[in-house]
């Protein structure tokens, strides 16, 4: 289905007289209202009507105000031969596509979309009903209610496609999540809480991970769609190197030096957990009969709880070198947070 959102009229002068040449933006494609998040990730499609050669498209997705998308860095989308245009954009409680001539500049955020004139030539927004609200898939388990990603992400700086299929439980309630092949690309797995739980001790028991491909990363992290990431996590992954270690604990950000420890996470049935406390966070790996793998406190950085909920997500790192050659699951046997 085509919306046709505003349709704006250029005066364009012929041997003294002016004729009116109709310039518009339509969507063919758009995503569903959401909560800003750089966490996600929505296609958004659509053609221009009346258009000249080398317009290109500006995106916007509005959180608060508007914000350029996909990204600061990268706010062009370009018309092709035929008139259409592709690409992707966070969520937002509305969305606006800018038709504008070469020497626009993007700016990052706007209070309020500009009017047609100089260099933008059509201006189209859609929000309200519009804009699907879909409901959410949603599991059970261990006593908790987790919801089924469905939309991309560009985590781990690789952009991931997310199937709800890859993510159930068995007949003994464990939590399975898969990385599968799907037509010509891979599609990951993540589940949320559906909840914040704040302060306390998060634990997880984890079937062997020995098998992972170094493309392969599986998390259990803490994630706030509305404020502050509130990021902290559990990683198991060798970032597409063989040779790295397999496990990390992590306040983000990552890169600073005192916000990560690495170690080696070895086959076995294993149980991660952390301590979240006002102004620590206290991390374990320890094996089935109680033996400490690795652990580490951080003093440093610590979030304060806000609306962030816990998620657990297998996804692919794409590395070149490295690639992902076979499909892979994990198997997680009980998740349980303590006050």
């Amino acid at each position: 289905m085509k919306f046709v959102l505003l349709m704006c009229v250029a005066l364009a002068g012929c041997r003294g007289q002016r004729a009116e040449v109709a310039r518009s933006i339509e969507f063919t494609q758009l995503p569903p209202a959401g909560e800003g998040s750089p966490d996600k990730l929505h296609a958004i499609a659509g053609r221009v009507v009346g258009g000249v050669a080398g317009q290109r498209i500006v995106l916007y997705a509005r959180s608060g105000m508007w914000w350029v998308q996909p990204t600061a860095s990268a706010p062009f989308t370009d018309v092709a031969a035929d008139r259409t245009w592709k690409n992707s954009t966070h969520p937002g409680s509305a969305y606006a596509a800018l038709l504008v001539n070469a020497e626009y500049v993007a700016p990052l955020t706007m209070a309020a979309l500009p009017a047609v004139g100089r260099s933008v030539s059509a201006v189209a927004t859609a929000e309200g009903t519009m804009l699907a609200r879909p409901e959410a898939k949603t599991l059970h388990f261990s006593g908790y209610r987790w919801q089924l990603r469905e939309v991309a992400s560009d985590r781990g700086g690789t952009r991931n496609y997310y199937d709800a299929a890859n993510g159930w439980t068995d007949k003994n309630g464990h939590l399975h999540l898969r990385l599968a092949r799907k037509g010509d690309r891979w599609s990951s797995a993540e589940v949320s809480l559906t909840r914040s739980l704040g302060y306390g001790t998060y634990r997880l028991v984890v079937r062997d991970i020995s098998h992972l491909e170094p493309a392969v990363v599986f998390s259990m992290f803490t994630w706030d769609d509305e404020g502050p990431a509130r990021e902290m996590d559990i990683e198991i992954g060798r970032w597409g190197e063989p040779a790295s270690k397999n496990a990390q604990f992590v306040v983000q950000p990552y890169y600073v030096p005192a916000n990560s420890v690495r170690f080696n996470a070895p086959a076995g049935r294993l149980t991660h957990w952390f301590r979240w406390e006002p102004g620590q966070a206290s991390f374990a790996t320890v094996r089935s009969g109680g033996e400490v793998v690795a652990e580490h406190t951080f003093t440093s950085g610590i979030p304060l709880p806000g609306k962030e909920a816990v998620h657990l997500n297998l996804y692919l790192f794409d590395n070149k070198r490295n690639p992902l050659r076979e499909a892979c699951e994990v198997v997680i046997e009980k998740f349980e947070y303590l006050p």
